[in-house]
Order: C-alpha cells, then sequence, then structure tokens
C-alpha cells in the first residue's frame, strides 16, 4: 500500500519525454525553463499516474 508520501515523490518520478517537454515551459527574468518531471497540476497527470501504477502492480 502506498502512503501518502509514496503517492507525492511517485509523481515527480515520471519523466516528460524529451519531445513533450516544450508544451511545459515557463519563462523568468533569468530564462526559460522546462520542467523534466510530470507536475500534479498537469492535465492528464493522474490518468498518466494511474497507467503506471495499475502497470506496477500487474
Amino acid at each position: 500500500m502506498l502512503s501518502m508520501l509514496d503517492g507525492f515523490s511517485s509523481y515527480n518520478k515520471i519523466q516528460v519525454t524529451p519531445e513533450d517537454q516544450f508544451k511545459i515551459v515557463f519563462t523568468t527574468p533569468w530564462g526559460t525553463f522546462t520542467y523534466k518531471r510530470m507536475l500534479f497540476d498537469l492535465i492528464n497527470a493522474s490518468a498518466t499516474f494511474q497507467r503506471e501504477m495499475d502497470f506496477t502492480f500487474k
């Protein structure tokens, strides 16, 4: 059984593919950056996480 802490850290372990990283770019005064790991607030984040968990526990 996953604890809440494990659930939070598991989201951060799912990588965003390099060809999709341009979709989650953000700009600051110091430059333009992109995330390399999945964020909680992405539209399909929960579905992607559930698919990974289903695959893991099969």
